[in-house]
């Protein structure tokens, strides 16, 4: 049955072309209508912290633009010319070509085209990721397993010992996926591994694509995106892999996280607790430094916290408040479409959070119903904290809550190189949520 849904905080499966850009050397191709790529762009860079264009995105990915030509006769002609034109003007180390609703619908053989190309030495992948097919983070896992699939292909892995691969973030949907992936990559060198991070200014592009199959082991640190890649790369090259699904904030998590990668890894115990002896120091360091300030605060403390965010923030930072701010949750509104099958696990994870607090938990994609239940709910006389996007704005002043922006559309912050994710991330969540409120009522 259709049905309209407000403000929703995803885009379509060719929003794929994002994960693309984010790969050192990588071009997409799209193979879809007029302006799908450039709306796309608009809403996961310039709608997600003014992320900008790079190397390969915004106006510089080739597009058949398809029009009601290709609709009859089909596409493949145009999408041969696109292909010939961006490998006589555009340099690059790999080729993606993503396919729109419009090339999906009617069935343009795109493997066949791209084939041709792969057969004379052009180092292209395809992916159909026409937009009715689900979200763009369906689309991310599309366009890895294209490029396992196609790509790397079938080989022998040389397996290199305490090399890993891992994913987490989703490069632009999540607006800090940067500054999230550069903190993990150095956490996990901080204990002794060598890590391929895939995406962003701390991977070695295509290059590093290629060792994927050579990790030791992978590890998948989010609820579920990443899970069906690191499956697939069992099956595959025989790669054993670590889920852990909650995203590690602040101290405790992190702290837990490292000791989970210490177990799995067999790696060295010294090693490892001498890492994190150090980084907790220096975390609990600045906490306690700011104790009189969270003692004698003047102002409202948060006294309940709401996510409006994807899955992936809204189990990190839950822990994170709950567990070491001690700031109570409130109703948590999971807005990146779960498949169902993961969703009981989600909830599961929640609930084990905590022995004493119990999780109310939704899975709600359209905001409209979303903000008609923060309207509803019973705060009694404390302000709550709501984690959440530009859209989320009204609502909190409707309600008198505090607010920070930190999930898709993020028009109200320049985002570089920030992240939340490890002993830092935790440091800058605090600085961001209490900065808010002191701005708000100083």
């Amino acid at each position: 049955m259709l049905k309209i849904i407000e403000q929703p905080r995803h885009y379509c499966t060719l929003g794929a072309q994002q994960s693309v850009i984010a790969i050192k050397g990588a071009m997409p191709i799209l193979h879809s209508g007029p302006g799908c790529g450039v709306k796309l762009f608009r809403g996961l860079s310039t709608d997600s912290g003014y992320q900008g264009t790079g190397y390969s995105g915004g106006g510089v990915i080739p597009c058949t633009n398809s029009t009601e030509k290709e609709v009859v006769f089909g596409g493949s002609k145009r999408l041969k010319e696109v292909i010939d034109g961006t490998l006589k003007v555009l340099k690059g180390d790999l080729f993606v070509v993503l396919t729109g609703c419009t090339s999906d619908i009617v069935g343009d053989d795109i493997g066949q085209i791209v084939g041709e190309y792969k057969k004379n030495g052009v180092p292209i992948v395809f992916a159909e990721t026409g937009g009715f097919k689900g979200t763009n983070f369906k689309g991310h896992e599309l366009v890895l397993k294209a490029i396992i699939d196609q790509f790397i292909g079938d080989r022998k892995p040389k397996i290199k010992k305490n090399l890993v691969n891992v994913f987490a973030s989703v490069p632009f949907q999540d607006s800090f996926w940067a500054g999230n992936l550069s903190i993990i990559k150095h956490l996990l060198e901080g204990i002794g591994l060598e890590v391929n991070i895939l995406f962003g200014p701390e991977s070695g592009g295509v290059e590093e694509l290629q060792t994927i199959p050579d990790a030791e082991f992978n590890i998948v640190a989010s609820p579920w995106v990443g899970v069906e890649t690191a499956k697939l790369l069992k099956q595959k090259y025989g790669t054993p892999y670590l889920h852990y699904a909650v995203p590690p904030i602040g101290a405790k998590e992190t702290s837990k996280f490292l000791r989970s990668v210490k177990e799995f890894a067999d790696l060295d115990n010294d090693v490892v607790e001498n890492y994190i002896k150090k980084e907790e120091d220096k975390f609990y360091y600045y906490l306690e430094r700011a104790a009189d300030f969270f003692l004698e605060f003047r102002y409202s403390i948060p006294d309940r916290f709401f996510n409006i965010t994807d899955s992936f923030y809204a189990l990190g930072i839950s822990q994170f408040l709950l567990n070491e701010l001690g700031i109570v949750p409130g109703e948590q509104y999971i807005t990146d479409d779960v498949p169902k099958k993961y969703q009981e696990y989600i909830i599961e994870k929640f609930n084990s959070l905590s022995d004493t607090r119990d999780f109310k938990v939704f899975f709600e994609v359209d905001s409209g119903k979303i903000h008609q239940r923060l309207r509803e709910y019973d705060v009694g006389t404390h302000i709550p904290l709501i984690l959440g996007s530009s859209w989320d704005r009204d609502i909190a002043d409707e309600i008198n809550a505090f607010k920070i922006n930190i999930s898709i559309p993020i028009m109200h912050r320049l985002v570089l190189n920030g992240g939340y994710l490890g002993y830092n991330g935790g440091m800058r969540l605090i600085e961001d949520i209490y900065g808010n409120i002191l701005e708000t009522y100083k």
